[in-house]
């Protein structure tokens, strides 16, 4: 194919403008100069072609060659994906380091999906079958936990013609299918999907059910659904990324997909090294085994945010078409956001709000709509579901700003971090005076029938307490703690048991980084039944002192670090707990 080559007139950045491109088309890949940088047309004025160059421009100068790839910014989908680490334009940077050495040498190419390891490719269907799309051919063990379904792609359908069990490349046909017109189709492991273009489904479905998390501020105050979306917006050191790192820790999703998009390298790092020496609880196996890594630092070239965006999310896509459970991961969609705030700056856009580009909100919803839960295309009429949260970094902590407030309309759930709660080192600092879930109702109802009947109850009595603890303490400052009545110092007590031996949670403790909903629900009702049995006590003349000093209180703040397999002591503590209110 020959290949259609224009001219570089300007350079600004990573803004290339470009001539004599015929018959270029938005959005379209381009190599750029003579290193060929990746690059993508983002604007089309005449015979002059904008162009978004995805690695650093330096070097580039008026008169080297644009050459047209005649295909959108596409990914690779096949068995390979899980336990990789891609830059924003899907290169394998571990590949790329045996290659080239510790820094990725520009315009350099690599497959993202391994061309020479074979797998074991198990038929799931008999030749003379006929096939539409979605409809799955066979699978392939991808880890021990992930299995790899390879399914019709979009668009084909007809007869089977031929289908083997074997091992075999990527690239490598595995069937044969005969179209409607008598054309034959080659089908291989390996797909390719232009990132910016949601992958089809059958239809959307509502959620129904709880992403549990581990995290006992999210489950059981601000929760998730499969499928659903959410918000994590916080200043700097707020701890968005020890949230985010969280909930791809121990989110119950099959798949995770998480997203570095220019945040610090170090942070990063820290998934890499963590990863691998984690264990799911789900599986037992390491958690590297049903996650991929897209990796694109704010050492990085500022324009490929926006690829490692659409590149993570693509991916997610495909495994939820598979019928999983996918959670992607996106830290932060700010630096995508400020990424197009320069190149529309440098294309000379009328600026909107703050500088941001007038269309952010419309790219913003073009990502976050591709969360959800669908009947998946096939003619097993299965279900797969996307889980996206986005962190979300604004300047000083204003969650006024454009993107906060373009997140927020989009999204249904919304967790603030507070710096003043991580400067207490309360972490998670969520904010639960300030946060929000719309998926309460439903997460609410799933978990009565499921946990215990008192679920909701004794949420919104813990809910409660911390915003009538918020109220007392205005009068605390003003009048000191000694003016109070002894029922207002018996909730404070109540309350700070609940931020300290509820809401706090220590990621780095073993047992208490994770806390199933079962666990959540017995540690919240030892605390509330304490301060139920003290009240009464306290309604029925028993000193305030004796109550706020009994010895139980030591066993209930300790009660986070009883492990999951010993419920029980749950009991044993309440015991403990009725005895000594008896004796008070």
């Amino acid at each position: 194919m020959a290949e259609a080559v224009g001219e570089v007139i300007k350079v600004s950045g990573p803004l290339v403008v470009a001539r004599n491109l015929e018959g270029a088309n938005m959005y379209e890949l381009v190599r750029v100069g003579v290193p060929r940088l990746y690059g993508e047309v983002i604007e089309i004025r005449g015979q002059q072609v904008s162009i978004q160059v995805y690695e650093e421009t330096e070097g580039i100068k008026p008169g080297e060659p644009v050459v047209r790839m005649k295909m959108p910014l596409s990914v690779e989908l096949g068995p390979g994906l899980v336990g990789s680490i891609y830059d924003g334009v899907q290169r394998p940077l571990d590949k790329l380091r045996l290659k080239f050495g510790d820094f990725v040498l520009r315009g350099a190419e690599y497959p993202a999906l391994d061309r020479e390891k074979r797998w074991r490719f198990q038929p799931a269907l008999k030749p003379g079958s006929e096939v539409a799309e979605g409809d799955i051919l066979g699978v392939v063990q991808e880890t021990i936990p992930v299995q790899h379904k390879i399914m019709v792609p979009p668009g084909l359908s007809g007869k089977l013609l031929s289908i083997e069990e074997r091992e075999a490349r990527v690239e490598e046909p595995i069937a044969v299918v005969q179209k409607a017109d008598g054309s034959r189709v080659e089908l291989s492991m390996l797909q390719r999907w232009p990132v910016r273009i949601a992958r089809p489904n059958a239809g959307n479905l509502a959620p129904n059910e709880p992403l549990g998390t581990g995290q006992r501020v999210i489950d059981m105050f601000f929760p998730l659904a499969r499928g659903g979306s959410a918000c994590v917006p916080g200043p700097f050191g707020s701890g968005k990324t020890v949230v985010q790192h969280q909930l791809a820790k121990w989110a119950a999703a099959q798949i995770i997909v998480y997203v570095g998009c220019g945040e610090r390298g170090n942070e990063m790092t820290d998934v890499l090294l963590e990863f691998p020496e984690l264990t799911d609880p789900q599986t037992g196996r390491p958690l590297m085994e049903r996650t991929v890594l897209v990796a694109n630092t704010s050492n990085m070239p500022v324009a490929a945010r926006e690829a490692s965006v659409y590149t993570g999310i693509t991916i997610a896509e495909y495994f939820r078409d598979m019928g999983y459970s996918v959670a992607l991961m996106a830290d932060s969609t700010s630096r995508w956001a400020e990424a197009m705030r320069e190149m529309s700056g440098r294309l000379e856009e009328m600026p909107g709000e703050e500088g941001y580009p007038a269309y952010l909100v419309s790219r913003l919803a073009g990502f976050y709509e591709r969360s959800g839960r669908v009947q998946c295309l096939g003619a097993d009429k299965r279900q797969g579901s996307l889980t996206v949260i986005g962190s979300v970094s604004p300047p000083g902590g204003d969650f006024s700003e454009p993107v906060v407030q373009g997140t927020l309309r989009l999204t249904k759930v919304f967790w603030g971090l507070d710096d003043k709660l991580a400067f207490q080192r309360h972490f998670p600092a969520i904010n639960w005076l300030t946060s929000y879930s719309l998926y309460q109702e439903l997460v609410d109802n799933r978990c009565n029938a499921t946990v215990d009947p008192h679920w909701s109850e004794n949420r919104r009595e813990a809910m409660s307490l911390l915003k009538r603890e918020a109220e007392l303490e205005e009068i605390v400052r003003l009048v000191g703690m000694d003016s109070l009545a002894p029922a207002d110092r018996l909730l404070l007590e109540g309350a700070k048991m609940v931020r300290e031996d509820f809401l706090h949670q220590n990621a780095f403790e073993p047992v208490d980084t994770y806390s199933s909903l079962k666990k959540q629900f017995h540690l919240l009702d030892v605390i509330l039944s304490y301060y139920r049995l003290a009240k009464e006590a306290l309604d029925k003349g028993t000193a305030l002192e004796g109550l706020l000093s009994l010895p139980v209180k030591e066993r209930i703040a300790r009660a986070k670090l009883i492990a999951e397999e010993n419920m029980s002591d749950f009991d044993k503590i309440l015991g403990e707990l009725k005895a000594q209110i008896a004796q008070a």
